[in-house]
């Protein structure tokens, strides 16, 4: 099964920490649609699209759209590709778009699950993190949310400076209380040339602390495991029957389609990306033109590539899946790792512990051919 991302690149506020592609200004959104409806037409075609099991509206801050404009997308998507009738179909939003109105009219839209960018329960860690929205209006926006849709994840983050591991297990245990089924947790990153990264360096704001992010993370498997949710994937967590059905078609390497400047795709052996510019993808859809790079990924490239993906799920690299050399070698550098507690060898998968996800990227790395 296929999925199709549909990039939205605007935000009402920058928050400190991000680095995805997105505008804080709306005045080319109406040319910005147009050009997303026009680029839903051109790759209609798209290889490995034959049933498309999930769409997801991410960004960027999807929930600024209007209604008609969410509504009239859907229909585009529905007219030029086999959407199941019973697909997942994901919009991203923040706290403060939560109105009835709005809600009404995703579920109108066909809109099945929403994924909403909470962060925090704390008002000092959103203004840290300059979020557009208040701590009341996550709570009664969640509230709100929950008369409409029974399918919701929402974001938290982690680790950062301030928030104490009482207050991190206040956050996780609210989102339990008010019965959220799916969470993607997040340590904070402090990714290069954010406005984040740059008040660190000016000694403005404090910089992350690992040990503190590893005992964070470390608490939160064990309380959402006492509370029924799968472990899943590293930051995911959901309990039985509400795990992401977009973000694991990511995982298991299933085609996907990704629409809007930035948006990436991946088909087999090929990968694509749009670019990370709104006038420039506007001016190419204008003279339909696709704007984007592209690179085919050698065999050695898509094994290190399932072993990132695979490590990072509950389900793990099951070796069946690449060949007798390739088994042979991937047990014997992963024998180190099984005899330290960080990896399990459970029915030919080889799968990580709890102390094993702290150091994922590093094994996988380590394992890569």
């Amino acid at each position: 099964m296929a999925g199709i991302y549909i990039h939205i690149p605007f935000c009402r506020r920058a928050c400190h920490y991000c680095n995805f592609h997105f505008s804080t200004s709306l005045h080319y959104k109406n040319e910005l649609l147009a050009a997303l409806l026009k680029e839903i037409r051109l790759q209609q075609s798209f290889p490995g699209m034959e049933s498309v099991s999930s769409l997801y509206f991410g960004g960027g801050t999807p929930s600024l759209l209007e209604n008609e404009e969410v509504n009239q997308l859907i229909v585009e998507i529905r007219t030029h590709f086999n959407l199941l009738p019973d697909a997942e179909i994901t919009l991203e939003a923040n706290p403060d778009d939560l109105t009835e109105e709005k809600l009404q009219g995703w579920k109108s839209a066909g809109i099945n699950r929403l994924s909403i960018g909470v962060q925090s329960f704390f008002e000092e860690d959103l203004r840290w993190m300059n979020r557009a929205h208040t701590s009341s209006q996550a709570t009664e926006g969640l509230e709100l949310a929950l008369r409409y849709f029974d399918n919701i994840t929402i974001d938290l983050i982690y680790g950062t400076p301030g928030l104490t591991d009482e207050k991190w297990q206040q956050n996780v245990a609210k989102a339990i209380a008010l019965g959220i089924p799916h969470l993607s947790c997040y340590a904070l990153t402090v990714e290069p040339k954010t406005p984040l990264d740059k008040l660190i360096r000016k000694e403005q704001y404090e910089n992350v602390d690992p040990d503190q992010q590893s005992s964070q993370f470390l608490q939160l498997m064990r309380w959402l495991e006492e509370a029924g949710y799968e472990h899943y994937e590293i930051s995911n967590f959901a309990v039985p029957g509400k795990r992401s059905r977009h973000n694991s078609s990511y995982w298991q390497q299933q085609p996907y389609l990704g629409l809007g400047p930035s948006a990436h795709s991946f088909y087999g052996n090929e990968r694509q990306w749009n670019i990370a510019n709104n006038n420039t993808y506007i001016t190419a859809l204008q003279e339909d033109r696709i704007p984007f790079e592209k690179e085919i990924l050698t065999p050695v490239q898509q094994v290190n590539e399932y072993i990132m993906t695979s490590l990072r799920t509950m389900e793990g690299l099951n070796l069946q899946s690449v060949d007798d050399i390739q088994r042979n070698v991937l047990q014997k550098g992963a024998a180190k790792y099984i005899n330290s507690g960080l990896l399990l060898l459970r029915e030919e998968h080889l799968v990580l512990t709890k102390e094993g996800k702290l150091l994922a990227d590093g094994i996988a790395a380590d394992l890569f051919f």
